[in-house]
């Protein structure tokens, strides 16, 4: 009996027939693309055959068309040991698709390129405030970082899969960024501002080639990627001007029901406390955020990016300094009050410091696993472990690449049928 297929309302054995193998060979694909990556040592397409259940004349049809694409290379064949043509075992593609990552933040924007291997190829990062900036005016400069990073990518011989672009604030499914607080940012039409850039607008797959994102989210996606075998659950804190945290649980991340999950820095630590940006009052970011550490150490006033008041800081505590010191135990004391309320709720088991946060950790992590171990309630069966963060302040960049990647390792046959 034949099969009928219904596609678009009409039905047609003959269609159905071209449907399903299609479908077939983008589901293959992908199988195929997946075991390679998910492996530190190269398989061959007898392993993977034997692995996935594909025949070899399937495994070997794919492989080809993986090649082709510039998805998969060959490795060098291991020295022969007996009779017979030794295997060539395949990775993942060094000179293929690459996923752009861009982040907009308070003092800083920066661009990277990421291969499919996650090897950072590219990395730029501009240390302007963008305060005074119109949200217009700082894409623009950004798309400039954008254009360095596309000349980057063509030198290498590596084609843009997309983008990520990571912004710090509340952003909704479209990419409208409803709030960045200390951007000054309310309803910013991203996609919008940055439409009709080759960079950024290039369609592949149909797929929106621009993906906007919250920072922490794309930070903590990252941090769980950085680290094969980690954690598959825990919480990034990125600590700049600004606060945000990135939820991951089971190896995915946590978003809410509207993609605005994370806002650790309005979590309030004294409801009489200072205002903030926001408007509320006592939030973490008035305790904890780097303009109120700084203030705390003495070095209220004194205009340095993230990452150099990071170090700042941390050499006036190596040397020694009392109110480094103490400002560095005071932030830490209020993001261990905020972080043990989600390590009680989510009932996580590792917390990890990015962004300045990261440069800081040493300080900064007596005096949260003294909060957590007074105020999380598992604590005394299952401390909490608080670690810097692999990639550090790059770690949102890196993410919003590496997750153009990752799409790509997903379903490759968007890449392979890209037009030229």
């Amino acid at each position: 009996m034949a099969v009928l297929w219904h596609c678009q309302g009409v039905t047609d054995t003959r269609t159905a027939g071209a449907v399903r193998q299609g479908s077939l060979r983008e589901l293959n694909l992908a199988v195929v693309l997946r075991r390679i990556a998910a492996t530190d040592r190269p398989p061959s397409r007898a392993e993977i055959a034997a692995d996935t259940g594909l025949t070899r004349a399937t495994v070997s049809a794919v492989v080809d068309d993986l090649i082709a694409g510039r998805l998969v290379t060959e490795a060098d064949p291991a020295p022969r040991t007996g009779a017979g043509r030794p295997a060539r075992g395949l990775l993942l593609g060094d000179t293929g698709p690459a996923g752009l990552g861009l982040e907009v933040n308070v003092d800083y924007l920066a661009a990277c390129v990421v291969d499919l291997t996650g090897a950072v190829r590219h990395h730029e990062v501009r240390r302007v405030d963008l305060r005074p900036l119109s949200p217009a005016d700082a894409l623009t400069d950004l798309v400039a970082l954008a254009r360095r990073a596309r000349t980057a990518a063509d030198d290498a011989g590596l084609g843009l899969a997309g983008a990520a672009l990571a912004v710090p604030g509340l952003v909704d499914a479209r990419g409208l960024v409803r709030l960045a607080p200390n951007l000054g940012w309310r309803d910013v039409d991203v996609p919008a501002l940055l439409a009709g850039h080759p960079a950024l607008t290039d369609p592949v797959d149909g797929v929106p080639p621009l993906v906007v994102e919250n920072e922490a989210n794309l930070a903590a996606l990252g941090e769980l990627h950085a680290r094969p075998g980690g954690p598959q659950s825990f919480l990034h804190v990125s600590g700049e001007i600004g606060i945000g945290a990135g939820i991951v649980l089971d190896g995915a991340l946590f978003r809410g029901s509207r993609g605005w999950s994370g806002e650790l820095g309005h979590v309030p630590v004294d409801p009489g406390g200072p205002t903030c940006r926001c408007g509320a009052r006592g939030c973490l970011e008035t305790y904890a955020g780097q303009e109120a550490v700084l203030a705390a150490a003495g070095l209220a006033g004194v205009d340095l990016p993230a990452d150099t008041a990071a170090r700042r800081l941390a050499d006036l505590a190596c040397s020694g300094d009392p109110a480094a010191l103490d400002a560095l135990h005071a932030a830490g004391t209020a993001l261990g009050v905020a972080v043990s309320g989600v390590v009680n709720l989510l009932d996580l088991d590792t917390v990890v410091l990015g962004g300045g946060y990261a440069t800081l950790a040493q300080w900064l992590c007596p005096p949260v696993l003294a909060e957590l171990d007074a105020r999380v309630l598992t604590s005394g069966w299952s401390p909490v472990t608080v670690r810097p963060a692999a990639l550090g302040a790059e770690s949102a960049a890196v993410g919003g690449a590496g997750a153009v990647v990752r799409r790509i390792i997903a379903r490759p046959s968007g890449w392979l049928s890209r037009p030229g």
